[in-house]
């Protein structure tokens, strides 16, 4: 069991974070719950019972819940879970590595510069989320959006990028992107021959992508190394 356990913590972590709509990390208390809560799935798990991950997720799900009810702090939270985090995780690659790293991130600099990280906004790292956060609803999307529309394989990944760089370098068009609020697929994709279908269904990664790499947000562009190399490819 403990072999299992050990090859399924970045499941677990993901899990924590999709139940609680938090950035988690395994210093918080939220990830102990979540990991005893996966070694009751694994002992009460039965095929009748669908995919195991589809399983120990709601399990996992449940046991936060029931944790958080049990901290007043965490009420509010609760009374604004979306409907989305019902369902199943198959495959815990969707979610961002930029979502799983900025929790630990924060925690770094909280240590670094003596400020509690239980409290929101006080790292520049939460500040940059914040601010992102905001922009992004001007998009009618989220930061934490991003969990489920960022690229996984390496092509999709270069031709994203190369869709962030043709915004960043074209003026007229990122301006028609933040006018319009919506990204100008056609644009993009007859100038550099990227696939629309890509563009499409990526549109949302894309466009916070440009929006972080144009703006004031040094910490999280750290965080998309991939698009300064398309970016520099395309100098």
């Amino acid at each position: 069991m403990n072999t299992f356990i050990s090859k399924h913590k970045k499941f677990i972590l993901i899990s924590a974070f999709r139940a609680t709509k938090r950035f988690i990390s395994e210093n918080d208390d939220e990830y102990s719950v979540a990991m005893i809560a996966f070694c009751e799935a694994i002992k009460s798990y039965e095929e009748s019972k669908g995919s195991f991950k589809g399983f120990a997720f709601l399990v996992i799900k449940r046991r936060l819940t029931d944790y958080s009810i049990s901290q007043a702090r965490f009420q509010k939270e609760l009374s604004v879970e979306p409907a989305s985090m019902d369902g199943e995780i198959e495959n815990e690659e969707e979610v961002s590595a930029l979502q799983i790293e900025i929790r630990q991130r924060s925690v770094e600099i909280s240590v670094a510069e003596g400020v509690g990280v239980e409290t929101p906004g006080s790292t520049p790292m939460q500040d940059e989320i914040a601010a992102v956060q905001n922009l992004l609803s001007g998009y009618n999307f989220s930061f934490f959006d991003l969990t489920e529309c960022s690229p996984k394989a390496e092509k999709t990944k270069i031709a994203c990028a190369k869709a962030v760089a043709v915004l960043l370098q074209n003026p007229t068009l990122f301006k028609k992107m933040q006018t319009t609020r919506t990204l100008p697929v056609k644009d993009i994709s007859s100038g550099k021959d990227i696939s629309v279908k890509i563009l499409e269904r990526h549109r949302k990664y894309i466009i916070a992508a440009a929006e972080i790499m144009q703006g004031d947000y040094p910490l999280l562009k750290e965080y998309m190394s991939y698009i300064r190399k398309a970016l520099e490819s395309e100098l």
